[in-house]
């Protein structure tokens, strides 16, 4: 496939994300309602993307958001220097002492296991990126000037406001503008629409976003509430793996979208909270390719395989232009990613690849 992405030397970035970043709290083995002490992380939907596409593959990357410039702020530029993330398209907002004007999110997520489902429990109300416009950022600039390859967002950064809704707008229009691949992530989360319109929103806002993507990835979830495509004969039952409907429904969603020139969907059956089937499709130049599947995953810690998946698959594009391959580098690096605790991959590529590869899990020295 051909998705005339710009030349290496005429861009800064391979790849760039626009979205929040939170200061994660992990319980770890605990619950947090019983917790006296948490692991401090990183995490947000689309950067996790542009973390994955750095830490393990190498690759050029930068973080576009906001943050109240205090000591979490700080706290949480220190843990996206340490990925290798660039921080210099970060904008910091003036805040009081109580952040009345602008603050932080925090999320805390506590593991599931077994019977016991993993939760999440967010506290991100007026941050900073959400009330932040697209004068806030030099769009121009940054897909003009700078050069990005690659532009990642997605549909939880669209939720967090009305305002967040234009300002990926603007971002995705003027990346189009300057010849940037744009890859959005349709992530819906009911609960943080429900302040700004609910599913009818949702559908308003993403329906338009749909116009300017060049690569969309969800699940069965995401296309049926953000573009209103549905299984036919589904008992929304989410966790169910339905092959032939999700093709199905990419093949409807690229007919209604003719600008995508890929689709993908991770396909996941929950058998228990830490017991998992995982696989993933792709749709490319009017076929449908799908990955190995990996049955009976074990998983540690679920949050950001969906977004390591959506990295490896992006890596692959990227360089392959293969999406038979580039499918198969999303699906190992999302399956690996589930194997270590917070929202981020650990992994390398040689993993992946050895993943790709069918090597197993026997102890290597």
């Amino acid at each position: 496939m051909n998705l005339n992405l710009r030349p290496e030397n005429e861009c800064r970035y391979d790849a760039a994300a626009l979205g929040e970043v939170m200061l994660r709290l992990d319980p770890g083995e605990g619950r947090i309602r019983t917790a006296r002490s948490f692991r401090a992380w990183e995490g947000g939907g689309e950067y996790n993307v542009v973390r994955g596409l750095r830490r393990c593959f190498g690759m050029r990357t930068a973080v576009i958001t906001a943050f109240a410039d205090n000591e979490v702020g700080k706290l949480i530029e220190d843990f996206i220097l340490q990925g290798g993330v660039d921080t210099s398209l970060i904008r910091w907002m003036k805040t009081d002492g109580v952040g009345r004007i602008c603050r932080n999110g925090l999320n805390f997520t506590e593991r599931g296991f077994g019977i016991r489902a993993a939760v999440g429990c967010s506290d991100r109300a007026n941050t900073a990126i959400s009330k932040a416009t697209p004068e806030d950022f030099d769009f121009d600039y940054i897909f003009g000037e700078l050069g990005v390859r690659w532009l990642h967002t997605g549909g939880i950064y669209a939720a967090l406001s009305e305002q967040s809704c234009e300002t990926v707008l603007a971002a995705i229009r003027t990346a189009k503008k300057y010849g940037t691949v744009v890859s959005y992530d349709l992530n819906y989360r009911p609960s943080m629409w429900s302040a700004i319109g609910g599913s009818k929103k949702a559908q308003e806002v993403n329906k338009e976003i749909a116009k300017y993507v060049d690569v969309l990835i969800g699940n069965e979830e995401d296309f049926t509430a953000c573009l209103g495509f549905a299984i036919e004969g589904n008992d929304a039952n989410w966790n169910k793996l339905n092959l032939d409907g999700y093709q199905k429904m990419i093949r409807e969603a690229v007919q209604e979208y003719p600008n995508l020139k890929a689709a993908a969907a991770t396909l996941r059956e929950v058998k228990t909270a830490t017991v998992n089937d995982w696989s993933a499709l792709c749709w490319a130049d009017g076929a449908i390719y799908k990955s190995k599947d990996y049955k009976g995953l074990e998983i540690l810690d679920r949050v950001g395989g969906g977004d390591s998946f959506a990295s490896g698959l992006i890596y692959g594009l990227m360089t392959t232009g293969d999406a038979s391959v580039a499918v198969n580098y999303g699906a190992a690096h999302g399956a690996l990613a589930m194997t270590t605790p917070g929202d981020t991959s650990m992994a390398d590529r040689s993993e992946v690849e050895a993943i790709m590869g069918g090597a197993g899990a026997r102890v290597q020295r």
